[in-house]
C-alpha cells in the first residue's frame, strides 16, 4: 500500500448510495429500513453536519463513520471500513475526527451499540478505548412497523 494516500472529510447526503453500499457489504452492520434510507440519513446529517466523516482513496469512499449527539452525549452508529483495506488504520483515523468533531461541539461522553456476535466491531471498539457495559439492558421499540 506504499504511495496509497487516502484522505478523511465530512460525509454529505451526496456520499449516500457510496455509504449504504459499504454498509450492505460490512457484516454486523444492522441496517433499517426508513432510518438508514437516503431521506433517513438526509434527516440525521442535517441535524449532525459535522460529525459524520468518509474516508477516501483516489476518490473511492472506503470508510464511514456516522456520528452525532442530542446535546448530552455522542452517539456512533454504522462505522464500516471496506474489507480489503482494514488494518490500516483508517478506521481508527475516523473515529478521531468524529472524537474532535464531538468535543468542539461539547460532548464529552459517548456511546455506542455493536451487535454481540460481531466480533470485528467489539474487537475494534475495546482496541479504542471503549469499555463494554454489563449493568444495562438495551430496549428498542419501533414506532413505525415499517422500519425493519
Amino acid at each position: 500500500m506504499q504511495g496509497v494516500i487516502w484522505i478523511v472529510r465530512l460525509m454529505t447526503i451526496q456520499d449516500y448510495e457510496c455509504v449504504y453500499l459499504l454498509w450492505s457489504e460490512t457484516k454486523g452492520v444492522g441496517l433499517r429500513s426508513l432510518d438508514d434510507s437516503k431521506e433517513g440519513i438526509e434527516k440525521f446529517l442535517k441535524r449532525n453536519p459535522t460529525t459524520s466523516f468518509v474516508s477516501e482513496i483516489d476518490g473511492e469512499i472506503v470508510g464511514v463513520i456516522l456520528c452525532g449527539h442530542d446535546g448530552r452525549r455522542g452517539y456512533i452508529y454504522h462505522t464500516a471500513v471496506k474489507k480489503s483495506e482494514r488494518g490500516k488504520g483508517i478506521g481508527k483515523e475516523l473515529t478521531k475526527y468524529a472524537y474532535k468533531a464531538l468535543e468542539s461541539e461539547g460532548i464529552k461522553k459517548g456511546a455506542l451499540v455493536v451487535f454481540k456476535a460481531n466480533e470485528t466491531g467489539n474487537s475494534f471498539w475495546k482496541s479504542q478505548g471503549w469499555q463494554q457495559r454489563e449493568d444495562l439492558n438495551y430496549y428498542s421499540k419501533p414506532f413505525d412497523l415499517n422500519n425493519r
